[in-house]
C-alpha cells in the first residue's frame, strides 16, 4: 500500500583513442576503464540513445512499449537513470527491463526461492499467490485462496513466510507442507494486518502491522465499530469463511519481532513513527533496520539482543521536487537500499540510494511499484511488483538476504 552517463575523465579517455587511432577494440577499451568505466561509456560506444548527463526526460523517448513482439531495446535502457555517477558500477549496462507478466490487480509482497528457483508474489485483491518459474518463464497461480497476502519472504532454512491480511497473521510453510502460524496476537491481542516481514540469522523474524488490509478490497473490514468500519454500514462477513469478519483492529501499528521460541515482542511502537509501518529491511550486517513509514525510510541500530535504538529518518523520498514515496525495500551487499516508488508518470518504479541517504539512481517503470526482491541464482535480478506487472532487469550486485 501507498501511498548522463559518462564523466569528463572518461570522455578525455575515449577522446584520446579516437585521435590516436590506436586501434583499441571496445572490449580493450572497456578493460583499461573498468567496470564503472564500460557503464558510464556504454551509451557512446554503443551508439545507443539516452538522455545526456545532467537531463533526465519524465518518460522515454519514444514512449516504451513493453507488449509480446515489440521491438528490442536499444542499450543501454533508456529507463535505467544514474543520477550519481556510482550509480554505473551498479547496474549492467547491456540489460533491459523486462515486463514478465501481467494480469494482476496489486502485485505486492515478491520473494525468491533459491531452492525452487521461482519468484512468489501476492495478488492481494485476487486474493491468490503467484509464481513465476525461472526455467521456462511460466506463471501460474500458487496459492488460492492466499488469505488476501501481502508480503513475502523466504528465512534461511528456505521457507516461505507471509503476511495475510485476512486472517491477522504471519505464516510459515514448512517444507513437509503444513503451515505454522508464526504470530497472531501480541500479549493476547489479535493482530491488525500483518503487511511485510524479513528473517534474522538468530532465528527471529520481524514484522509490521498496519491496518492496511481491514478493507473488502485487500482483506476484511473491521467489524462494527472498529476503526476501518465504525458506522458498521459495511457487511465485514460477506463473502467470507465462517469466522472470518469478526475482529476490531485493537493494537497500535508497531513493528514487532518473535523470537525462536515464538515470543512476540515490540520492536519500533507505533508513537516512533510518522505513520504506519510498511516495508522492512535489514542491512548487509543485521546491524541496522530500515522501516517504511508515510512513504518515507526510518533506520535504527539493532542491538545482539534484538533490541533497536537510534531511530531516525533515512532519506527524503522526493526526486526532482516529487514524491516518490516507497513501500516495499530491499538491501543489496553493497548496503544501498533498492526501494519501489509511487510517484507519478516518470518517477514511478524504484528509487536507490546509498548507505548515507542520498539518491544515486532510477528505474522507471509505467505503473506504480509496490515491491522488489533480489532473486534469480545469483541474486543478481530485480524483480519488481508494480500494480498489474511483474517486471525484471539484471543488475551488476547481489541482494544481501535471503528471499
Amino acid at each position: 500500500m501507498l501511498y548522463g552517463f559518462a564523466d569528463e575523465e572518461q570522455q578525455m579517455i575515449v577522446s584520446d583513442a579516437r585521435k590516436s587511432g590506436d586501434g583499441l577494440t571496445r572490449r580493450d577499451l572497456l578493460g583499461k576503464l573498468g567496470l564503472a568505466g564500460s557503464v558510464l561509456l556504454a551509451p557512446r560506444l554503443l551508439d545507443a540513445q539516452g538522455p545526456d548527463a545532467g537531463t533526465q526526460p519524465e518518460v522515454s523517448v519514444p514512449p516504451r512499449d513493453f507488449s509480446p513482439g515489440a521491438p528490442p531495446q536499444r542499450y543501454p535502457d533508456p529507463d535505467v537513470l544514474a543520477i550519481d555517477p556510482s550509480f554505473n558500477a551498479l547496474r549492467q549496462f547491456n540489460a533491459p527491463i523486462e515486463r514478465l507478466w501481467t494480469g494482476a490487480l496489486w502485485s505486492e509482497g515478491p520473494a525468491w526461492s533459491s531452492q525452487g528457483r521461482y519468484l512468489v508474489w501476492s495478488d492481494i485483491p485476487n486474493n491468490r499467490q503467484l509464481r513465476w518459474l525461472e526455467d521456462d518463464g511460466r506463471v501460474s497461480v500458487f496459492r488460492a485462496p492466499s488469505n488476501n497476502s501481502n508480503g513475502n519472504s523466504f528465512d534461511f532454512q528456505g521457507r516461505q513466510l507471509s503476511c495475510e491480511h485476512l486472517t491477522r497473521r504471519v505464516v510459515r510453510y514448512e517444507l513437509d507442507g503444513s503451515v505454522t502460524v508464526i504470530a497472531d496476537a501480541h500479549d493476547g491481542t489479535p493482530l491488525n494486518s500483518p503487511n511485510d516481514v524479513v528473517p534474522h540469522p538468530d532465528g527471529s523474524y520481524w514484522f509490521t502491522d498496519p491496518p492496511f488490509g481491514g478493507s473488502l478490497y485487500e482483506g476484511a473490514p473491521d467489524a462494527p465499530g472498529g476503526p476501518s468500519n465504525p458506522e458498521g454500514l459495511l457487511d465485514s462477513r460477506a463473502g467470507q469463511v465462517a469466522g472470518i469478519g469478526s475482529a476490531r483492529r485493537q493494537l497500535p501499528t508497531n513493528v514487532y519481532r518473535v523470537d525462536d521460541r515464538g515470543r512476540v515482542a515490540i520492536v519500533v511502537d507505533a508513537d516512533s513513527l510518522p505513520g504506519a509501518p510498511n516495508g522492512l529491511a535489514f542491512s548487509p550486517k543485521y546491524d541496522k533496520l530500515y522501516v517504511v513509514s508515510a512513504g518515507n525510510v526510518w533506520a535504527c541500530d539493532v542491538g545482539t539482543n534484538g533490541r533497536v535504538s537510534g531511530l531516525v529518518q533515512f532519506a527524503q523520498f522526493i526526486v526532482d521536487g516529487v514524491p516518490c514515496r516507497t513501500d516495499g525495500i530491499r538491501a543489496d551487499v553493497y548496503g544501498n537500499l533498492w526501494c519501489s516508488s509511487s510517484g507519478p508518470t516518470g518517477y514511478s518504479g524504484v528509487t536507490v540510494w546509498n548507505p548515507s541517504g542520498a539518491l544515486i539512481g532510477r528505474i522507471r517503470l509505467p505503473e506504480v511499484c509496490a515491491n522488489v526482491a533480489f532473486g534469480g541464482p545469483k541474486r543478481n535480478r530485480l524483480f519488481m511488483a508494480a500494480s498489474q506487472s511483474l517486471y525484471a532487469i539484471y543488475v551488476n550486485t547481489q541482494g544481501a538476504a535471503p528471499g
